[in-house]
Parts: structure tokens; sequence; C-alpha cells
């Protein structure tokens, strides 16, 4: 529904639009996607996964020693499982198949780990986004939501589900070592710096003359808004482009600028690693017997 949804704003939205200047267009890209831009994107591309493996890297090592080959062995195959499965939940099961079966419960809580704080991360920086565009309403409003869920969690952290509870799971997170946490927070924070910073940059490359201050602003609200709605990542670009396309919009960001940065993107975060993991899982021996 989600996606249906995206889609047809999206529609709605490029149908309404007149198309670009095609000859400027095709201009403004020969005459900026120099070979120093591309390696630079490919560049940020690059950091965004690595500080990702790192992340893993660092939190897997609690279980068993692990390279950095390793790690991206694990990482790139995980994010080919995620593909096809509702909001990537396919890269916790294979991830656990790198370990032997009594540590699959471990796995799974220290991959929580690994995306929970990069997903703190996306929610401090989309709020500040938000807040930086003036977008009271918004901002009240998530504000509000935040503070509700934060409360019900507090009430509720007691409650017991098959043995498992909001309190026992902050109790296994602070067992973790306070440096993993940190140092996992600094390459989260890398991450999104790379990640969006490489947004940013595919704008001005494709002639967007805005403030650095809105227009990374709208940035991090995209993100943050976007990873809150339910998707799959073969269609992120199309979840992400229907956020996008509203609030780009409220910038006067042609619609078809902002799919193209938003298809690139996709392309180079999440296609160009899934084809690279897609080796790995190719050559992939389960741990599990």
């Amino acid at each position: 529904m989600v996606v249906g949804l995206a889609f047809g704003f999206i529609y709605k939205k490029l149908s309404d639009t007149d198309w670009l200047d095609w000859a400027d267009f095709q201009k403004t890209i020969s005459d900026n996607f120099t070979a120093g831009s591309i390696l630079l994107i490919l560049l940020l591309s690059f950091l965004n996964r690595f500080f990702e493996i790192l992340k893993w890297k660092n939190l897997a090592n609690l279980l068993k020693p692990v390279s950095v080959l390793e790690a991206v062995r694990q990482v790139l195959s995980a994010l080919v499982f995620a593909l096809f499965t509702p909001n990537g939940l396919g890269e916790y099961g294979a991830k656990a198949l790198f370990f032997p079966k009594e540590k699959a419960k471990n796995v799974v809580f220290l991959n929580f780990a690994c995306n929970g704080v990069q997903m703190i991360i996306t929610i401090l920086f989309g709020v500040i986004g938000l807040l930086l565009l003036g977008n009271y309403d918004w901002f009240f409003g998530i504000l509000t939501a935040l503070t509700l869920g934060l409360l019900l969690v507090f009430f509720s952290r007691e409650i017991t589900i098959k043995g498992y509870s909001v309190a026992k799971l902050i109790e296994k997170l602070n067992k973790i070592p306070k440096k993993i946490h940190r140092q996992n927070t600094v390459l989260g924070v890398g991450r999104y710096l790379a990640f969006s910073h490489q947004q940013y940059y595919l704008f001005l490359l494709l002639g967007v003359d805005l403030p650095y201050i809105p227009l990374m602003a709208s940035i991090m609200a995209v993100y943050f808004l976007a990873s809150c709605l339910p998707n799959f990542q073969f269609l992120d670009f199309v979840v992400k482009g229907g956020v996008a396309v509203y609030f780009f919009g409220l910038l006067g960001i042609n619609e078809w600028i902002v799919m193209f940065v938003i298809l690139l993107m996709w392309l180079l975060n999440v296609v160009l690693p899934v084809v690279v993991g897609s080796f790995f899982v190719l050559n992939f021996k389960p741990k599990w017997k």
C-alpha cells in the first residue's frame, strides 16, 4: 500500500511538472560529471558501506574474532537477503548463518544493536532537519509521537512476551562495552554524513543552486520520514522518492531532478553493493548443519 501510494504521488507530481529542457540537462551532466566528481561520488558510496561494515565487525567480535574481509562478506551477503524482505528483515537471518546455530539469537540481537544506533542517528538528524526547515507542524507532531513512544516503552518495560522484555533488552545492551557503543556511534555519524552529503553533492552537480542549510535540512528530513515507512529494499527508491518529491518540491527543485538523484542514490548504495554481495552469496557455505 505504501509503495502504491508513493508511485501514485510521484506519477501525479511528475505529470503535473514540465519536463526539463533535455539539452540543458544533458549539458549540465556532461559539464559537471567529471572523472573527479564521479570518483568522489563512488568514494562516498564506499564510505557509506565501509563504516557499516566496521560497525558490524566491532559487534561480531564479541562472538568470535572477525576480520575486515569476513565482515565485508557477512554484511554484503546479508544485504542480498535483505533486498526482497520487508524493511530488510532478511539481513538478521542471513548474518546468523555465518555463526554456529547456538549463537543465532546473539547474532540477531547484535544486528539489532548495529541497526538501532543508525536509526537513532537518523531520528536525531531528521528532527533537527525539520526544525531547521521551520516545519513546526511536522516537528511537533513527530516530537509528540516520539515522546509517547518513549513513555509507552518505559511503562511497558517489564512486560514479558515469550521470555523477552524491554528491560532485558536494555540490560543486554548495557553489557556491550561502552567503548564499542562509542565507536559505533562515531561510525554511524560518519556513515550518515557520507550518504547525506553524497545526495547533497549530486544535487549540486545537477544544477540545484540552493543554500547549504535548507538543502541539507530537507535531505535529513526525507531520510528520517522515509525510514519510518514500511518498504522493500528493491523498491526503496520509490518510497524515498515519494517523500523527497514532496519536501524538495517545497524548495522549488524540479521533481524530475529529485527522482533522478534518488534513483542514482539507490543504484550507488543498494544495487552496487548487492551486485558485489551476490558474489559472496554464490560462494556461501552456512555454518548451520
